[in-house]
């Protein structure tokens, strides 16, 4: 599958090549899946969403953002229908979506409630900062829709005087979870029960 382009810039940086890998098999998107993304910015997550997903509804409250998901979204080869909505979250979030994800955490509260009422199947948030992301965690909890939670930082490599020495990204806190009556029966609840462990990865923090 084709990289991600992206020749033009929100003024916000993009969720993160090795994050959008990790996110596309926590979501496990197929044709069949309605996805539905709170925060499309650079529109990074919303064109890899766009290639595995049948429908894709990208909410931006931002409409100079908004703009550059369309444009960015125009310069890449996707295979969904794509809805793009101004507006902030939970307003404009659609009621049949299989999968949500959460790129910041304005509102999250009120969205995972939103998710909650409507049964989303899969719920990723992502989160840059350790006081949020103790807080999101404890709203999954409240609601009985965690899952998981997966903390990782990723390196990039440049030559030093010869060698090989690394710059670091800032960590991210991705919360995984599930508002959908089949898993909250079935007692999911462990790293185990992820719904994308085993799922093909692609190119992947808070946006």
């Amino acid at each position: 599958m084709s990289r991600v382009s992206l020749p033009h810039d929100a003024k916000a940086g993009p969720t993160k090549p090795e994050v959008r890998a990790v996110l596309a098999s926590k979501l496990a998107l197929t044709g069949s899946d309605h996805f539905a993304e709170v925060g499309s910015c650079t529109g990074a997550v919303t064109i890899t969403a766009a290639r595995r997903a049948g429908r894709v509804t990208a909410l931006e409250r931002k409409g100079n953002r908004l703009d550059v998901t369309r444009k960015n979204l125009a310069a890449n080869d996707v295979d969904a229908d794509v809805e793009l909505r101004e507006a902030e979250a939970p307003e404009g979030l659609p009621d049949d979506a299989d999968a949500l994800f959460l790129g910041g955490s304005r509102n999250y509260e009120a969205i995972l409630d939103h998710a909650v009422e409507t049964g989303v199947d899969r719920i990723v948030m992502n989160v840059s900062r350790l006081e949020v992301a103790g807080a999101a965690t404890e709203a999954f909890r409240e609601r009985d829709i965690l899952e998981e939670v997966v903390q990782f930082q990723v390196s990039h490599g440049y030559e030093l005087a010869g060698a090989t020495s690394f710059n670091s990204e800032n960590p991210v806190y991705m919360l995984v979870g599930s508002a959908s009556e089949d898993v909250a029966a079935d007692g999911a609840g462990g790293p185990s029960d992820g719904h994308a462990d085993d799922a093909a990865a692609e190119n992947g923090g808070e946006q």
